[in-house]
């Protein structure tokens, strides 16, 4: 089998995110039933959406946790999915190595980029999963269970899974595994979860991601981060245009 690439679908969701974020927000603070909030928000949009803004920008998050959304990701490595299966705040099913035996002397798996760039090791690679799965396969043919062939599968073979859970889960593993300092595999199912989250739900999502975008960093080694020194930079140009157009201002009142 070819080598494997992440990809990631999106296969259900609460129907009404940002209205039940907004909903569960006012009813902490509201004499009005959930229904009637609701009904409210429904006749006036733009509340819902400053609502939501203030609470997910307050850290009020426990109001995102009544939104549930259900991923199929596929082509991800077993040493990916095992610190995929960390965030504990998240639901898994995960394709059997112990029950799905591979019916050919080949198996999906994946490669670092890195090592692809260097042909040679490259080819190496590619020769040891073959020899890996000739091995796996004269087990299977051998009658061996596959819970007992599989002991020489690599963390490089590819897998499958199921995962749900709340806004507020995702929120949280995007602002982990979205950063530079995440390991790359991770990373880019993270940003495809990402990209898909703030198209379906722009104002749940509006500033998930990495702490750097929104003005800081959580790692250690962060100021030594391009994507780090970018932002601040960023938002370092944007206050001096500020200050210059309140100069100008201040300059023609005068």
């Amino acid at each position: 089998m070819p080598e494997t690439s992440v990809k990631v679908v999106l296969l259900e969701k609460s129907p009404h995110p940002t209205a039940m974020t907004a909903t569960a927000a006012r009813t902490c603070y509201s004499a009005s039933e959930p229904s009637a909030i609701v009904a409210r928000f429904e006749r006036k949009p733009d509340d819902m959406i400053q609502t939501v803004d203030r609470v997910r920008a307050a850290g009020h998050h426990s109001t995102l946790e009544h939104n549930i959304y259900v991923f199929g990701v596929t082509g991800l490595s077993r040493a990916a999915t095992h610190q995929l299966v960390r965030h504990r705040h998240l639901q898994f099913d995960q394709q059997s190595q112990r029950y799905l035996a591979f019916k050919e002397a080949t198996f999906p798996y994946v490669k670092p980029r890195k090592l692809s760039s260097i042909p040679e090791l490259s080819r190496k690679f590619d020769e040891l999963m073959a020899q890996i799965g000739e091995t796996y396969h004269a087990f299977i043919e051998a009658g061996l269970p596959g819970e007992d062939a599989r002991f020489v599968l690599p963390n490089a073979a590819a897998s499958q899974l199921v995962v749900s859970g709340n806004a507020r889960a995702w929120y949280e593993f995007l602002t982990l595994r979205t950063c530079n300092m995440a390991q790359w595999e991770i990373r880019e199912m993270a940003f495809e979860i990402l990209r898909i989250l703030k198209r379906e739900d722009p104002v749940l999502f509006r500033d998930a991601g990495a702490t750097c975008v929104r003005g800081y960093c959580h790692e250690p080694n962060g100021p030594e981060c391009p994507r780090y020194i970018a932002v601040i930079r960023a938002q370092q140009e944007q206050g001096r245009r500020a200050d210059a157009w309140l100069e100008q201002r201040a300059k023609k009142i005068t």
